[in-house]
């Protein structure tokens, strides 16, 4: 089983690809090592086992060849394109293949102009009349350009197999997606990478790499074995061409170089590792906090996005159990916006250990919501006389008790509406304690308007 490589996009009918385990000189200089060892059966495919297991919707889909219209969601190289490409093979459908980056509504209707002739033939014919359109980055489509596809989808004139990075709930129109089976693929383990490797020595061209060099790009090409043919590919052509007789660990270093970050800004990645830094953050983890910080300052994040989150937790999360929280994350705010990165990396670090650090408390926060719940449960009650702004026609103000004149600076009036006397919606917790104990006090003092 074989997953990962091998995204290449290419066009025609299923099945035109060279099989993985030809010469090691053969296809040298035409194509890719990931093409060339893209995998033609389901039993080379690596990976995926939760989707392709043994009487699985998907697997029996291309063992009966007999695909459905669907999205296949997961991140890069691990394997969408090559399931889409099995599922036409198996059915014997011709498969057309777009990108949504380069493709527009011209040429989605010479998909379909070409899938109605090829139906109209088969009426005559014993050709097949079933095609398979997949759909590279489907995301990229605006709702127009999908909303196009409704058509051909619904009546079975193309079987659609959208591919794509991003979540399809949120970036697939509903109309379409109700019609598409949504299958999330994962990234490969460093295992499957590492299988996916092996198997394809037998068609790179040059040396062979050292054990430690396949364990290397195993490891660090994040569950994306295509990147990690492709350094294996490069590694092994330098080494050749440096007269070397086996690829060094160092040498596949160099040819992965700094892995550029599977981190897009407007993606799930996006939102998942802010979620992990606010989760880490929370729960009181300094290393977690950093690391996830160190992931989004890397993948090219936004600082004043991040600075935003950190304001929020220190209110939400930290509250008055350490006021000081919220002025060391507004200081960060500040140092980003008037420093500027790469600089101001050091204000976001200290303030992530400070956050993390902090004891927490979401008190303040809970009896927001009690008091916002119960506003919208009764409404707004009216304020008493003596707390008005001033004197209005027909109604006369009260005699407004200033406590700065009283024992403790204390007022003695109650100050909620007459019918929320007795409610209460701060509870403190145990991280606040020295506000529970002026909470205490004030009520002992206040006396019967606290009861």
């Amino acid at each position: 089983m074989d997953d990962s490589l091998f995204d290449v996009e290419g066009s025609g009918r299923a099945g035109d690809h060279g099989a993985a385990g030809a010469t090691r000189t053969a296809d040298i200089g035409q194509r890719p090592l990931a093409a060339r060892v893209r995998p033609m059966r389901l039993q080379e495919f690596v990976g995926q086992s939760h989707l392709l297991g043994e009487g699985s919707a998907l697997r029996t889909a291309i063992e009966q060849g007999r695909p459905h219209s669907m999205v296949l969601y997961g991140p890069p190289g691990s394997g969408k394109t090559t399931l889409a490409r099995m599922l036409a093979e198996s059915s014997g459908a011709a498969f057309e293949e777009l990108s949504a980056v380069a493709a527009g509504r011209a040429e989605v209707r010479g998909v379909i102009e070409r899938a109605s002739h090829r139906r109209a033939l088969a009426q005559n014919t014993t050709a097949s009349a079933e095609t398979v359109f997949f759909l590279d980055e489907i995301h990229r489509f605006n709702k127009a350009q999908q909303d196009a596809l409704l058509p051909a989808v619904e009546e079975g004139l193309v079987t659609l197999i959208g591919a794509t990075t991003e979540n399809p709930a949120f970036e697939v129109n509903g109309a379409l997606l109700s019609r598409l089976r949504v299958y999330a693929l994962s990234g490969l383990s460093p295992e499957e990478v590492e299988l996916v490797l092996r198997r394809a020595l037998s068609s790179l061209e040059g040396p062979l790499p050292d054990d430690d060099a396949i364990e290397f790009l195993a490891a660090r090409s994040e569950g994306d074995a295509r990147t990690a043919l492709n350094a294996l590919e490069i590694a092994a052509r330098t080494a050749h061409e440096h007269g070397e007789q086996h690829v060094t660990l160092e040498r596949a270093g160099d040819a992965l170089q700094r892995r550029i970050l599977l981190y897009d800004k407007g993606g799930d990645r996006h939102y998942d590792y802010i979620s992990a830094w606010i989760k880490a953050t929370r729960g009181s983890d300094p290393d977690a906090s950093l690391y996830y910080l160190a992931v989004m300052l890397e993948g090219g994040e936004d600082p004043r996005f991040i600075v935003r989150r950190m304001v929020i937790l220190a209110s939400e999360d930290i509250g008055n159990a350490d006021p000081a929280a919220l002025s060391v994350a507004t200081a960060a705010a500040q140092a980003v916006e008037h420093v500027g990165l790469p600089e101001a990396r050091f204000a976001l670090a200290q303030a992530a250990i400070y956050l993390a650090l902090a004891p927490k408390s979401d008190a303040a926060g809970r009896a927001l919501s009690a008091a916002e719940r119960h506003v919208r449960e009764h409404g707004a009650a009216e304020v008493p006389g003596w707390l008005r702004s001033g004197p209005r026609p027909g109604r006369r103000k009260g005699g407004y008790e200033n406590p700065h004149r009283n024992p403790g600076h204390l007022s003695s009036q109650p100050l909620l509406p007459e019918q929320l006397a007795g409610e209460r919606f701060y509870d403190p917790d145990a991280a606040e304690e020295e506000l529970a104990r002026r909470l205490r006090e004030v009520r002992e003092a206040r006396g019967p308007q606290e009861r």
